[in-house]
């Protein structure tokens, strides 16, 4: 399976949609590459709610492995979405290409650190990494289906962890130009963090606020005017992510003028008057002739 990411993460295919190798290969000469930012947290928490349920292809016997491939630092938190990962028993590789952050490829990856973490200066010089990379794969799926033979359990992605870890009933209040107001309904387990991401639909950098479990509500501000916003609510356990909350809302568009009035004219002036905008700090008029044939 896999799933490209900047600021929205896009699932390209699950883990069921190809069953041969010349598949797969087909399917990776066919991508077209995503430009953007780098939320590394985000796409982690997708692989975790997407591509890793049952009904995308996961099956219970198998071994968990996510490669992670990036070229940036990551512009959100990281290490958390990993760690949950991690503690669900899967095996995260963290492969960095020119700008990547090394130290952040370290908090992400799974132990040990010499066999999950690699880092190129350019694009190019993946291909040196494939012969390695492909024999530690494949040792490690070894080595962890073994001790399962020998009687320890896997954990499994949960299908559905229902109204046990989710919230419910997201309600978005009192949205002005600026700001709106969350809260939800707390899953009957209180969670140990909420992440709330919210971003503009049309494009945008996504902004994510981190809340303690005892919270559910948050105020929303310095946001755009006039302008869709997507709205995601994720409770965070130590060992899993519950199901997120989503919502639409938008913004309410600026306060306008109103009231225009034109006087005093003469051959080359006029005079203009209007009653004030709330909340505006300047004003921009823009005068120009009227085309040949229009009222004056």
């Amino acid at each position: 399976g896999l799933s490209q990411y900047s600021s929205d993460p896009r699932t390209e295919w699950d883990l069921s949609t190809y069953s041969t190798r010349d598949q797969v290969l087909e399917a990776v000469r066919n991508l077209r590459y995503k430009g953007g930012n780098t939320f590394t947290g985000l796409a982690l928490t997708h692989v975790l709610e997407q591509n890793l349920k049952p009904d995308a292809g996961a099956r219970l016997e198998a071994e968990k492995l996510v490669i992670l491939l990036t070229d940036g630092k990551s512009q959100d938190d990281a290490s958390l979405a990993a760690q949950t990962l991690k503690n669900l028993g899967v095996e995260i590789f963290a492969i960095g290409v020119k700008n990547a952050d090394e130290a952040e490829l370290k908090q992400v990856a799974s132990e040990p650190l010499e066999l999950t973490v690699y880092n190129v200066l350019d694009f190019p010089l993946l291909s040196s990494l494939v012969g390695r990379l492909t024999r530690v794969l494949c040792t490690r799926i070894k080595e962890k289906s073994n001790k399962e033979s020998t009687g320890s359990t896997v954990k499994d992605i949960p299908a559905n962890v229902g109204p046990q870890l989710s919230p419910a009933d997201l309600k978005i209040s009192a949205v002005t130009s600026k700001s709106m107001h969350l809260s939800w309904t707390p899953p009957l387990r209180r969670p140990k963090k909420y992440r709330v991401v919210y971003y503009p639909s049309k494009g945008g950098n996504p902004k994510e606020v981190v809340l303690d479990g005892a919270i559910s509500s948050l105020q929303l501000s310095n946001l755009t005017s006039h302008t869709e916003y997507l709205v995601s609510v994720f409770p965070i356990y130590d060992t899993v992510v519950g199901d997120g909350l989503r919502g639409v809302t938008s913004t309410l568009p600026l306060s306008p003028p109103r009231s225009l009035r034109v006087s005093e004219l003469s051959h080359n002036s006029l005079r203009l008057s209007w009653k004030a905008a709330q909340g505006a700090t300047q004003y921009l008029v823009l005068c120009s002739a009227a085309p040949d044939g229009a009222e004056d």
